[in-house]
């Protein structure tokens, strides 16, 4: 994920502004880290893909047994 894509990017659940904590960047690539919402949503950066699925579908999906 580049960092200007933080310009676009907002919340799904609330419609607010994300804030980035990056844990690994490569090539001006955030690879994994976190983006928060005001209102306390996280949504993971994982292999440079952030998963903005609302938390509570990723629970769900998640908690589904894998086939």
């Amino acid at each position: 994920m580049r960092r200007d894509l933080l310009d676009i990017l907002v919340c799904p659940v609330s419609k607010g502004p994300l804030t980035l904590t990056a844990t690994n960047e490569a090539d001006g690539e955030i690879l994994e880290g976190t983006l928060v919402c005001e209102d306390g949503h996280s949504y993971p950066i994982e292999d440079g893909i952030p998963n903005l699925l609302p938390p509570d579908l990723r629970e769900a999906i998640d908690a589904e047994p894998s086939a």
